[in-house]
Protein backbone atom coordinates (compact mmCIF):
# COMPACT_ATOMS: atom_id res chain seq x y z
CA UNK A 1 0.00 0.00 0.00
CA UNK A 2 1.20 3.46 -0.82
CA UNK A 3 0.22 6.04 1.78
CA UNK A 4 1.32 8.74 -0.65
CA UNK A 5 -0.95 7.39 -3.42
CA UNK A 6 -3.89 7.29 -1.01
CA UNK A 7 -3.16 10.83 0.18
CA UNK A 8 -2.98 12.19 -3.37
CA UNK A 9 -6.24 10.54 -4.36
CA UNK A 10 -7.99 11.81 -1.22
CA UNK A 11 -6.65 15.33 -1.68
CA UNK A 12 -7.92 15.37 -5.27
CA UNK A 13 -11.45 14.97 -3.97
CA UNK A 14 -12.05 11.26 -4.62
CA UNK A 15 -13.83 9.21 -1.97
CA UNK A 16 -11.20 6.46 -1.67
CA UNK A 17 -13.55 4.09 0.16
CA UNK A 18 -16.19 4.37 -2.58
CA UNK A 19 -13.51 4.03 -5.26
CA UNK A 20 -12.14 0.90 -3.59
CA UNK A 21 -15.66 -0.51 -3.40
CA UNK A 22 -16.05 -0.04 -7.17
CA UNK A 23 -12.58 -1.41 -7.95
CA UNK A 24 -13.10 -4.47 -5.75
CA UNK A 25 -16.49 -5.04 -7.34
CA UNK A 26 -14.85 -4.81 -10.76
CA UNK A 27 -12.04 -7.20 -9.82
CA UNK A 28 -14.32 -9.81 -8.29
CA UNK A 29 -16.62 -9.52 -11.28
CA UNK A 30 -13.67 -10.00 -13.66
CA UNK A 31 -12.45 -13.18 -11.95
CA UNK A 32 -16.01 -14.49 -11.76
CA UNK A 33 -16.54 -13.73 -15.44
CA UNK A 34 -13.25 -15.46 -16.26
CA UNK A 35 -14.58 -18.55 -14.49
CA UNK A 36 -17.86 -18.38 -16.38
CA UNK A 37 -16.07 -17.82 -19.69
CA UNK A 38 -14.10 -20.99 -19.02
CA UNK A 39 -17.34 -22.91 -18.56
CA UNK A 40 -18.78 -21.32 -21.69
CA UNK A 41 -15.66 -22.19 -23.70
CA UNK A 42 -16.13 -25.80 -22.72
CA UNK A 43 -19.66 -25.69 -24.10
CA UNK A 44 -18.48 -23.94 -27.25
CA UNK A 45 -15.68 -26.43 -27.88
CA UNK A 46 -18.32 -28.97 -28.89
CA UNK A 47 -20.06 -26.52 -31.23
CA UNK A 48 -19.16 -25.59 -34.74
CA UNK A 49 -17.48 -22.27 -35.30
CA UNK A 50 -13.86 -21.80 -34.34
CA UNK A 51 -14.21 -18.02 -34.78
CA UNK A 52 -16.74 -17.88 -31.96
CA UNK A 53 -14.52 -19.97 -29.71
CA UNK A 54 -11.54 -17.69 -30.51
CA UNK A 55 -13.52 -14.55 -29.62
CA UNK A 56 -14.65 -16.00 -26.29
CA UNK A 57 -11.14 -17.22 -25.51
CA UNK A 58 -9.63 -13.76 -26.14
CA UNK A 59 -12.27 -12.10 -23.94
CA UNK A 60 -11.60 -14.69 -21.23
CA UNK A 61 -7.85 -14.02 -21.21
CA UNK A 62 -8.39 -10.28 -21.21
CA UNK A 63 -10.75 -10.51 -18.23
CA UNK A 64 -7.99 -12.29 -16.30
CA UNK A 65 -5.63 -9.45 -17.25
CA UNK A 66 -8.24 -6.92 -16.08
CA UNK A 67 -8.42 -8.72 -12.74
CA UNK A 68 -4.63 -8.63 -12.34
CA UNK A 69 -4.40 -4.92 -13.18
CA UNK A 70 -7.29 -4.00 -10.87
CA UNK A 71 -5.81 -6.02 -8.03
CA UNK A 72 -2.59 -4.04 -8.21
CA UNK A 73 -4.48 -0.73 -7.98
CA UNK A 74 -6.68 -2.00 -5.13
CA UNK A 75 -3.63 -2.83 -3.03
CA UNK A 76 -1.93 0.46 -3.95
CA UNK A 77 -4.94 2.25 -2.48
CA UNK A 78 -4.95 0.17 0.71
CA UNK A 79 -7.80 -2.15 -0.23
CA UNK A 80 -8.09 -5.90 0.01
CA UNK A 81 -9.87 -8.53 -2.01
CA UNK A 82 -12.57 -10.59 -0.33
CA UNK A 83 -11.46 -14.00 0.89
CA UNK A 84 -14.63 -15.73 -0.35
CA UNK A 85 -16.26 -14.80 -3.66
CA UNK A 86 -19.42 -16.76 -2.84
CA UNK A 87 -20.15 -14.24 -0.09
CA UNK A 88 -19.91 -11.45 -2.68
CA UNK A 89 -22.60 -13.06 -4.79
CA UNK A 90 -20.30 -13.59 -7.78
CA UNK A 91 -19.73 -17.33 -7.66
CA UNK A 92 -22.82 -19.24 -6.66
CA UNK A 93 -23.86 -22.85 -6.72
CA UNK A 94 -26.17 -22.14 -9.68
CA UNK A 95 -23.81 -21.20 -12.47
CA UNK A 96 -24.75 -18.66 -15.11
CA UNK A 97 -24.35 -21.31 -17.78
CA UNK A 98 -26.27 -24.24 -16.30
CA UNK A 99 -27.83 -26.02 -19.23
CA UNK A 100 -26.82 -23.36 -21.76
CA UNK A 101 -25.16 -25.00 -24.76
CA UNK A 102 -26.72 -23.08 -27.64
CA UNK A 103 -24.05 -20.71 -29.04
CA UNK A 104 -26.61 -17.94 -29.64
CA UNK A 105 -27.76 -18.09 -26.01
CA UNK A 106 -24.13 -18.07 -24.87
CA UNK A 107 -23.43 -15.00 -26.99
CA UNK A 108 -26.40 -13.19 -25.51
CA UNK A 109 -25.12 -13.93 -22.00
CA UNK A 110 -21.65 -12.71 -22.94
CA UNK A 111 -22.96 -9.53 -24.52
CA UNK A 112 -25.05 -8.73 -21.45
CA UNK A 113 -22.10 -9.41 -19.12
CA UNK A 114 -19.88 -7.04 -21.07
CA UNK A 115 -22.53 -4.32 -21.21
CA UNK A 116 -22.97 -4.51 -17.43
CA UNK A 117 -19.21 -4.29 -16.88
CA UNK A 118 -19.02 -1.25 -19.16
CA UNK A 119 -21.40 0.60 -16.84
CA UNK A 120 -19.17 -0.08 -13.83
CA UNK A 121 -16.00 1.12 -15.53
CA UNK A 122 -17.78 4.17 -16.86
CA UNK A 123 -18.76 5.02 -13.28
CA UNK A 124 -15.11 4.70 -12.16
CA UNK A 125 -14.03 6.93 -15.05
CA UNK A 126 -16.54 9.61 -14.06
CA UNK A 127 -15.46 9.45 -10.43
CA UNK A 128 -11.73 9.75 -11.17
CA UNK A 129 -11.68 12.02 -14.24
CA UNK A 130 -9.18 14.87 -13.68
CA UNK A 131 -8.63 13.65 -10.11
CA UNK A 132 -6.97 10.23 -10.00
CA UNK A 133 -5.18 9.85 -13.30
CA UNK A 134 -3.81 6.35 -12.70
CA UNK A 135 -7.15 4.82 -11.80
CA UNK A 136 -8.89 6.77 -14.55
CA UNK A 137 -6.41 5.53 -17.15
CA UNK A 138 -6.80 1.92 -15.93
CA UNK A 139 -10.61 2.07 -15.93
CA UNK A 140 -10.62 3.69 -19.36
CA UNK A 141 -8.28 1.00 -20.73
CA UNK A 142 -10.55 -1.75 -19.40
CA UNK A 143 -13.59 0.11 -20.74
CA UNK A 144 -12.02 0.13 -24.22
CA UNK A 145 -11.55 -3.64 -24.12
CA UNK A 146 -15.01 -4.29 -22.67
CA UNK A 147 -16.53 -2.15 -25.44
CA UNK A 148 -14.67 -4.25 -28.01
CA UNK A 149 -15.88 -7.49 -26.41
CA UNK A 150 -19.48 -6.31 -26.45
CA UNK A 151 -19.06 -5.25 -30.07
CA UNK A 152 -17.60 -8.63 -31.02
CA UNK A 153 -20.50 -10.54 -29.51
CA UNK A 154 -23.10 -8.16 -30.93
CA UNK A 155 -21.48 -8.40 -34.36
CA UNK A 156 -21.47 -12.16 -34.24
CA UNK A 157 -25.16 -12.15 -33.26
CA UNK A 158 -25.90 -9.78 -36.16
CA UNK A 159 -24.14 -12.10 -38.60
CA UNK A 160 -21.11 -9.90 -39.26
CA UNK A 161 -17.84 -11.59 -40.23
CA UNK A 162 -15.65 -12.17 -37.17
CA UNK A 163 -12.20 -12.42 -38.73
CA UNK A 164 -11.81 -8.66 -38.36
CA UNK A 165 -12.28 -8.90 -34.60
CA UNK A 166 -9.80 -11.62 -33.77
CA UNK A 167 -6.58 -10.11 -32.47
CA UNK A 168 -3.38 -11.52 -33.86
CA UNK A 169 -0.78 -12.08 -31.16
CA UNK A 170 -1.73 -9.22 -28.82
CA UNK A 171 -3.98 -9.67 -25.83
CA UNK A 172 -5.14 -6.71 -23.76
CA UNK A 173 -3.69 -3.98 -26.00
CA UNK A 174 -5.06 -1.22 -23.76
CA UNK A 175 -4.49 -2.83 -20.34
CA UNK A 176 -1.07 -4.42 -20.91
CA UNK A 177 0.79 -1.31 -19.72
CA UNK A 178 -0.70 -1.87 -16.25
CA UNK A 179 0.58 -5.44 -16.01
CA UNK A 180 3.97 -6.79 -15.08
CA UNK A 181 5.44 -8.60 -18.07
CA UNK A 182 5.10 -11.88 -16.20
CA UNK A 183 1.40 -11.24 -15.59
CA UNK A 184 0.35 -10.82 -19.23
CA UNK A 185 -1.70 -13.75 -20.44
CA UNK A 186 -1.73 -14.29 -24.18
Amino acid sequence: MSKFAIQIVKESGVDVDKLLELLISGATSEISTYYHYDLLCRNLSDCEGEDLYALVEIAKLEDKNHYDALTTRIYELGGELPQDLTKCGYLTEGDLVDGVVNPIDILKILRETEACAMEGYNEICKMTYSKDFRTYDLALAILHEKTEHESWFSGFLDGEPTEQYIRQGVTSPFVRKFLNNGDIIE
